[in-house]
């Protein structure tokens, strides 16, 4: 008899030929969904998380998304982020600047006025706690083809040794021989001429003072640009002033235009939780790096100024006593957003690692920098020396070591290259050398790398290109162990991050990472990036290992250097490791403030009690996390202490 089956096993039969076939059409897709589902189950296991962490997404109410380019950790526990325009030269026309302040403990929001554009400013943490922030931007860059109206520097000169004169924007210039009118775009203060009497011949000289301004032609065209020198009378002087004042300018053309930067300064009070202005600096500055020194005083260096060109090595400093700012005696030049690092002995060591403008063949070698002398001293043989640019630097942990790490980087603006290199240096060997490190997860540009409490360093995306051209972000991370010199793969990052990204250690001992930045958001690069407002908070392996320690807020807010301090907790017999991190402050692949310092401590019936280094360079005054590591690597939450200096 032959065999005829049955109508449920026809339907059957025809549905599951209608499925393989389907599974034949659709089968990488299929097997994409799969595997993307046994992905997050894999990473969401106990075993998984306790070897390679966990990441998570920040939920952040839709009205305080920002273009966070600026992050920084405050001794309230909150963190300040900051956008500014955001890179949107929409927002900047708008005067639409933008800051929130995030409680990570608590995820709420707070939108905090903005009164400048602090988009690409420097900041840094000052010793009563508040955030420093200075600079920013005065005018955006203009592409050579966007640019409209001639356009370019003019000298403005005072040879009146009795009379300094103020000129406001919009101030007209025009040219005694070409008849050309510019005006200018800011407001500037001309003071007076310097006058000198010589001892023995009484003769006296008079040298004029001279202020530079951005002018323009007052019409589009191409007609209205220059090429040449010329001297330029100033519209409205009258008498003695129209021969004491006038401006000389080169060629004003339709050359691209750079970002400009501003002089003023605001120091962010966390209590208040608003900003504070206080007295500009001497230079305009856009892409500074300030690094906090022994005293407290900041360090303001590098930065393109108010006509759009690197500060020619005018460096100062910030006195947060006075609230005032005093050049430096000598210059030294370094390109934009360098990696200055305040070193046990006072001084500054430059990495080598910096961000965005300078020529590739001036101010790019690492070395030791005293500020107070000038003297640099070279420290050799670091590894892709033409590959420093968007590197990361890093003050290995514990910071009495003195080793410093750069990772990654690439060429000098668009420079397609890259490297995966990481080089490591002590600067208390004799002769300090550079010496290659283990390579990184990938060649990378703009990786970021936070100081952990147990000691280790994790280091997570960048991009294979320039602003991740060529879909080139990597979705890798790695912790790094100093002692060992080894660094091993933890879990993936849930997006990419190139430029305007970074990440900062919170108390709780998570970390959080934010922005990015593409220039485009495929790899044919056709369609324009979006900037990535996603916050996300990876959780460290240390975090997956039981219950942690706990240290209890009943010690000393206050404690000076070398000095002694106790603190409660309950698990004073594993403790092995006491530990004060500088809160973070991060932008454009820099944060020099970061460093890790062991303490010496003694256990007690109840608790632990440190003992602080007595060095200023290696603490520098303000507030610190204080964190205690038990015997499996697990860190407390930190407590905030305040550290003082020893009064002289």
């Amino acid at each position: 008899m032959k065999y005829r089956p049955s109508r449920r096993t026809r339907r059957f039969g025809i549905g599951a030929a209608s499925v393989l076939v389907l599974a034949g059409m659709n089968g990488p897709a299929l097997y994409r969904f799969s595997s993307d589902k046994y992905h997050a189950y894999a990473i969401d296991q106990p075993e998984y998380k306790a070897r390679n962490g966990h990441w998570d997404v920040v939920n952040v109410p839709e009205k305080y998304r920002i273009n966070t380019i600026h992050a920084a950790l405050l001794h309230t526990g909150k963190v300040l982020l900051l956008a500014g325009s955001g890179n949107n030269a929409k927002n900047f026309a708008a005067k639409s600047f933008r800051s929130v302040l995030w409680d990570p403990e608590r995820n709420t929001y707070q939108n905090i006025p903005t009164p400048k554009d602090l988009f690409c400013s420097g900041h840094t943490q000052l010793p009563d706690g508040k955030l420093l922030v200075a600079g920013g931007t005065q005018r955006y860059e203009k592409l050579k083809g966007d640019v409209e109206r001639a356009g370019g520097l003019m000298f403005v000169h005072n040879e009146n040794p009795d009379k300094p004169k103020t000129f406001p924007a919009g101030t007209r210039f025009t040219g005694r021989e070409n008849g050309k009118t510019f005006e200018s775009k800011d407001p500037i203060l001309v003071p007076r001429a310097k006058k000198t009497t010589h001892r023995k011949t009484g003769k006296v000289t008079v040298t004029a003072s001279t202020v530079r301004v951005y002018v323009e032609a007052l019409r589009k065209g191409r007609k209205y640009q220059t090429g040449t020198e010329d001297n330029y009378r100033i519209a409205g002087l009258k008498g003695k002033d129209r021969q004491n004042f006038y401006g000389i300018a080169q060629k004003l053309s339709f050359d691209k235009k750079d970002f400009q930067g501003i002089k003023q300064a605001y120091e962010f009070d966390p209590v208040a939780e608003r900003y504070v202005p206080v007295n500009p600096m001497n230079e305009a500055r856009w892409y500074p790096t300030l690094t906090t020194l022994k005293d407290g005083k900041v360090l303001a260096v590098s930065g393109l100024d108010e006509i759009g060109q690197v500060v020619p090595g005018k460096n100062e400093v910030y006195n947060p006593k006075t609230n005032k700012w005093k050049y430096l005696p000598k210059q030294r030049f370094f390109p934009t957003y360098p990696a200055l690092f305040l070193t046990d002995k006072g001084r500054i060591f430059y990495t080598g690692s910096n961000a965005g403008y300078g020529p590739a063949d001036k101010g790019r070698t690492p070395g030791i920098w005293d500020p107070k002398s000038n003297r640099f001293d070279v420290v050799p043989g670091i590894s892709a020396p033409d590959a420093l640019e968007t590197s990361m630097s890093v003050l290995l942990p514990p910071a009495q070591d003195q080793r410093y790490m750069v990772l990654g980087g690439g060429g000098v603006g668009e420079d397609p290259k890259v490297t995966a290199k990481t080089r490591i240096v002590d600067l208390h060997d004799d002769e300090p050398r550079f010496r290659n490190g283990p390579d990184l997860y990938a060649k990378v540009r703009y990786p970021s790398s936070v100081i952990l409490p147990d000691d280790t360093v994790l280091t997570t995306n960048g991009s294979g290109d320039y602003r991740g051209r060529g879909a080139s972000n990597v979705l890798k991370a790695e912790l790094y162990d100093p002692r060992t010199n080894t660094a091993r793969r933890v879990a993936d990052p849930l997006v990419g991050r190139n430029y305007h990204s970074g990440a900062l250690l919170l108390p709780d001992g998570r970390v959080m990472t934010f922005g990015s930045d593409s220039l485009f958001a495929d790899k044919a690069n056709t369609k324009p990036g979006e900037f990535q407002q996603q916050i996300d908070l990876y959780t460290p392996p240390y975090l997956y290992h039981g219950s942690r320690p706990e240290l209890t807020d009943t010690g000393p807010r206050s404690v000076k250097l070398g000095a002694k301090a106790a603190f409660r907790t309950a698990q004073a017999s594993a403790i092995t490791k006491m530990r004060l991190i500088r809160p973070g402050s991060f932008t454009h692949v820099t944060n020099v403030e970061q460093r890790s310092i062991a303490l010496d401590f003694k256990r007690t019936k109840d608790g632990v009690t440190v003992t602080l280094p007595k060095k200023s360079s290696l603490v520098p005054p303000g507030w610190y996390m204080l964190t205690a590591v038990d015997d499996r690597g697990t860190p407390s939450k930190a407590v905030w202490v305040k550290v003082l200096r020893k009064k002289k």
